[in-house]
C-alpha cells in the first residue's frame, strides 16, 4: 500500500517549513525561474545586488531543460557526462549563493526543479558541488557534513513526484483578517 497523497503533501509542507526562512525564500525564488512561473526580477529583487544574482540565476537555469531532457534511465556511464556536468555546474551556483545550507534543502528544490526521475543522481550531484574551491572551506564542511550515509548510499528511489511546490504568499495584517 501506498500512503495517500495528502500525507505525502503534508510530509513534503512540513519538510519545508523546517528549512531556514532565507532558505525557504531561495526555494520559492528559485522554482520561480526555474519553472518560469512568476517574474522573479519583480517579485524577488530587493536590490542591484539581488537583481544580478537573479539574473545570474536565470542564465545557469536556462540549462534546466537540457538537463530534464538527459536525466539517465539508469547508471551507463555513457549518459553521464552530458547530464551529470551541466547539473553539478547548476548545483554549484546554488550552493555558491549560500541559502541552500544542507543536502535535504537541495534534493527538495532540485526534485522540484528537475523531477522525481533525478532522485538517484542528487547525492553524487550534490557532493561534487559542494566539494569544489569556490566554496569556503566552511561552508564546504557543512555542506558535506550535511548528507546522511542513508541518503548517500540508498538502493532506491521514490518515483513519485514531489507535490507540494511552495510559492509566494502575501502577507495579510491581522486586522484584516474577518472575526
Amino acid at each position: 500500500m501506498k500512503p495517500a497523497d495528502g500525507v505525502m503533501t503534508l510530509a513534503e509542507m512540513k519538510e519545508f517549513a523546517g528549512f531556514a526562512a532565507a532558505t525557504q525564500r531561495y526555494i520559492r525564488r528559485s522554482l520561480d525561474i526555474g519553472l518560469d512561473r512568476e517574474d522573479a526580477m519583480a517579485r524577488w529583487s530587493r536590490d542591484v545586488v539581488e537583481a544580478a544574482s537573479i539574473r545570474a540565476q536565470a542564465r545557469h537555469y536556462q540549462r534546466l531543460p537540457d538537463i530534464r531532457a538527459t536525466v539517465p534511465d539508469d547508471s551507463g556511464l555513457d549518459a553521464i557526462e552530458p547530464f551529470l556536468a551541466p547539473l553539478v555546474t547548476v548545483s554549484a551556483f546554488d550552493l555558491g549563493q549560500g541559502r541552500i545550507t544542507t543536502f535535504s534543502a537541495y534534493r527538495f528544490l532540485y526534485e522540484r526543479l528537475i523531477g522525481a526521475s533525478v532522485r538517484p543522481w542528487l547525492p553524487g550531484a550534490f557532493c561534487a558541488a559542494a566539494a569544489l574551491p569556490h566554496l569556503h572551506p566552511e561552508l564546504r564542511r557543512k555542506l558535506l557534513q550535511s548528507i546522511s550515509e542513508a541518503a548517500a548510499t540508498a538502493s532506491g528511489w521514490s518515483s513519485r513526484q514531489p507535490a507540494f511546490y511552495p510559492y509566494w504568499v502575501e502577507k495579510v495584517e491581522a486586522g484584516a483578517l474577518p472575526h
